[in-house]
C-alpha cells in the first residue's frame, strides 16, 4: 500500500494526481463516516493519515472533495489519488559516492550534494540518497508508514545541499524522530536571498501549508487559519546592495520552510525557480547587470541553500554532537562573484 502523504514530496510533480485506489461501497453499507469506513481498507495506514489525506483533496467521494466526518452511503464511489503513478515500491541498491562526514555503530551523517534525491519518487526511482545507502549498508531500520525510505528520519530538498542524519539502528531512529517532533534537533542553513532585510536579525512565525493554487508549492498562511505553525529565525552575514547571505535556524521543519518563508517577507532565495527567485529582483536593468546576474544563474542552477551545520543528541552516548560542512562550490563561487561585483562598482 502505498504511503498516503500528510505534505508534499521534496521532487516536482506534475499538475495531476494519480488513482491508486477506486472502491465502491458495498449496497448493505450501513451510515458511516469516510475515515471510518477507509480504516478497514487501507491497511497499514492509520485514521489520522486518512483524515489528513482528506483534507489535502487526495481521497474524493463521488469525484467530490468531502471532509472527513462524511457519512458514505451504499453505493458511493472513493477514489484516493496520490501525487505519484502506481509503482513498485522495490529499492535498487546502487553504487552511488556518500559524502560522509561521521559513522559510528548507530547513526551517520552525510553531506548530500545538490541535485541528488532523497528518497525514491515520482520520475526519480533511482540514483537518489536513499539508493546508496542500501547498496553500502544493510538492514537500515525504516519508520512506521515510512516504506521505501531506509534510514531517514528527516530530509532536505533535492536542490538542497547539505547534512542529513541516517538512523542504522532501531533505537537510533526512534531517538532522533522524537528529538524532530520535539523540535531539540539544532539545524543552520546558509542562505543567499534577494535583496537585504531591513533588520540584521529576526524571526519569522508564520503558518505554512500546501498552496491551494497548486499543491507543488508551499504557501504562507499569516492568519494561521490554515497550514501548521512554522519557526524560523534568520541573521544577516553579508550584505551585498542587491542580495545578502543569511543564517537561518530552524525550529521547525516544514517542507520548503526556508523558501517560502524567504518569500513571505519578501526576500526570494537566489535562483529559486519554485518561488520566483530565478528573475532579476533587485539591481538595474543595464545590460551588463543582468548579464552578471544570468551568469550566476548559470554557476548555481537552483535555490541558493545548503544546510550548514547539524546538531543532536546521540542515542546512545547522550551526549549532543554537532558537524558542520563547508559551503559547496557553485554557492562559495557565486557568493565570491558578488562580492567582487561589488567592489568594482
Amino acid at each position: 500500500m502505498p504511503d498516503i502523504p500528510l505534505i508534499s514530496e521534496e521532487t516536482s510533480h506534475d499538475d495531476y494526481l494519480f488513482i491508486h485506489h477506486h472502491i465502491k461501497v458495498d449496497p448493505g453499507q450501513a451510515l458511516l463516516r469516510i475515515d471510518k469506513f477507509l480504516i478497514d481498507r487501507l491497511p497499514n495506514i492509520s485514521r489520522s493519515r486518512i483524515q489528513a489525506a482528506v483534507k489535502s483533496g487526495f481521497i474524493k467521494l463521488n469525484d467530490q472533495e468531502v471532509k472527513a466526518n462524511h457519512k458514505v452511503h451504499p453505493g458511493d464511489e472513493i477514489k484516493i489519488y496520490l501525487p505519484d503513478p502506481p509503482h513498485d515500491t522495490e529499492l535498487i541498491p546502487e553504487d552511488i559516492p556518500l559524502s560522509i562526514q561521521y559513522e559510528d555503530d548507530e547513526l551517520l551523517v552525510v553531506n548530500k550534494p545538490a541535485g541528488m534525491v532523497v528518497h525514491p519518487a515520482y520520475k526519480n526511482w533511482t540514483g537518489t540518497l536513499v539508493n546508496g545507502l542500501t547498496y553500502h549498508f544493510q538492514q537500515l531500520p525504516t519508520m512506521k508508514d515510512n516504506d521505501g525510505r531506509p534510514g531517514l528520519v528527516h530530509r532536505i530538498d533535492k536542490g538542497t545541499s547539505g547534512l542529513l542524519v541516517i538512523a542504522k539502528t532501531e533505537t537510533a531512529m526512534n531517538h532522533l524522530a522524537k528529538q524532530f517532533f520535539d523540535h531539540t534537533i539544532e539545524r543552520t542553513y546558509y542562505a543567499l536571498v534577494w535583496g537585504e532585510p531591513k533588520d540584521d536579525a529576526g524571526t519569522i512565525d508564520v503558518h505554512l501549508g500546501r498552496s491551494l493554487k497548486d499543491r507543488r508549492v508551499t504557501a504562507a498562511f499569516p492568519e494561521g487559519d490554515f497550514g501548521r505553525r512554522a519557526i524560523t529565525y534568520y541573521k544577516v552575514l553579508k550584505r551585498l546592495r542587491y542580495i545578502s547571505l543569511l543564517q537561518c535556524d530552524l525550529e521547525t521543519g516544514r517542507t520548503h520552510q526556508i523558501r517560502a518563508h524567504m518569500k513571505y517577507i519578501g526576500h526570494p532565495l537566489f535562483n529559486d525557480a519554485t518561488y520566483g527567485g530565478d528573475q532579476i529582483l533587485k539591481g538595474t536593468v543595464f545590460s551588463k547587470y543582468s548579464a552578471f546576474v544570468r551568469n550566476c544563474f548559470k554557476i548555481i542552477p537552483r535555490q541558493a541553500l545548503h544546510a550548514k551545520t547539524l546538531g543532536f543528541i546521540h542515542p546512545h552516548t547522550k551526549k549532543f554532537i554537532q558537524f558542520d560542512s563547508e559551503l559547496p562550490d557553485d554557492f562559495a563561487a557565486v557568493l565570491e562573484k558578488w562580492e567582487g561585483y561589488m567592489q568594482n562598482h
